[in-house]
């Protein structure tokens, strides 16, 4: 599954353009490198990203685990399943 599809249905960003938006600007880090939107992820490829509410800038970049990844759309209940924060 595409990153930025991943980032999307998991509900780690709003939307996909956001996820893109992420991405482009080099904000995004699979497993310790820089990723575009289109990296293929594999289940335990560590996600990460700047937090949101603290906007690009900030220092804290909270890391996810991918636990599964899914064919399609997943309920909300569901997305959280999806990943594993491994830094509170």
């Amino acid at each position: 599954m595409r990153l930025d599809k991943f980032l999307q249905v998991s509900r780690l960003v709003k939307r996909r353009t956001i996820a893109n938006t992420l991405c482009s600007k080099g904000a995004v880090s699979v497993n310790g490198h820089v990723a575009k939107a289109g990296k293929m992820l594999a289940v335990g490829d560590v996600i990460r990203l700047p937090d949101p509410s603290l906007g690009i800038e900030e220092t804290a970049e909270p890391e996810y685990e991918v636990l599964e990844l899914p064919s399609g759309n997943v309920s909300r209940a569901r997305a959280a399943t999806l990943y594993r924060q491994l830094n509170p």
